[in-house]
């Protein structure tokens, strides 16, 4: 049986009365509906502070995050916890799968189908290639390409990261009103080489890089997905 562990992502658990209409509050997703979604907890100027893949298990959440940044989320949500009788903790026996087939028995990932299949388990073997089928579908994800960014310039929209009818969220205000103007004005894109001057990170193994860049200046060599339409 092929690897399918990744090693870079960690499971963090939500349990106690009231879960869902805790989570529901916070981020930009709808997870009162079906399961999974990617979600992202902004800040209150509406910028990425953490994205996740939010699914359940019974009547407790299960956030697929950055192994790096679990500890920090874990204490960003035990803020907006206040009195609630709600347990929030890394889960050791849980770990991220992945396979680039889609024909499997496991879920689509939800931002985009071409990304493979998601599921949740215990630990095998570390898996390779995750890394570069992301970036080569043109995807970006976790606190190094995403952080601190408007959630429409991380492609939220497009991924299927954001709800505007599910009712408040925080950083809610600044990302309807980008939604309601149709004007996102820089985006994440992938480019082929070092990025340039607006690089956020560089992957040099695989001669990748992601740039924060406006759309009437796009980079040569960026990566533009079908399912990525921008205009100037």
């Amino acid at each position: 049986m092929p690897a399918t562990t990744l090693a870079d992502r960690a499971v963090v658990r939500l349990s106690g009365e009231g879960v869902r209409d805790f989570l529901q509050g916070l981020v930009t997703q709808d997870v009162a509906a079906s399961l999974p979604v990617w979600a992202g907890l902004l800040s209150a100027q509406g910028k990425c502070l953490f994205d996740f893949i939010v699914w359940e298990d019974g009547n407790d959440l299960l956030l697929d995050c950055e192994a790096d940044s679990a500890g920090d989320l874990i204490r960003r949500l035990s803020i907006y916890r206040l009195r609630r009788a709600i347990a929030i903790k890394r889960d050791e026996g849980m770990a991220v799968h992945w396979s680039a087939d889609q024909s499997g028995p496991h879920p689509a990932d939800p931002r985009l189908a071409a990304l493979g299949q998601r599921w949740l388990g215990p630990a095998d073997d570390p898996t390779d290639g995750w890394l570069e089928h992301r970036l080569r579908l043109g995807v970006c994800e976790g606190r190094a390409e995403l952080g601190d960014l408007l959630w429409l310039e991380c492609n939220g929209a497009e991924l299927n990261g954001v709800s505007f009818s599910k009712g408040c969220f925080v950083g809610q205000e600044n990302t309807a009103r980008m939604n309601w103007r149709q004007k996102v004005n820089r985006r994440l894109l992938v480019v082929e080489g070092e990025g340039g001057e607006r690089t956020r990170i560089a992957y040099p193994d695989l001669g990748l890089a992601v740039v924060h860049a406006r759309i009437d200046a796009i980079p040569a060599g960026a990566t533009q997905p079908d399912w990525l339409q921008i205009s100037a």
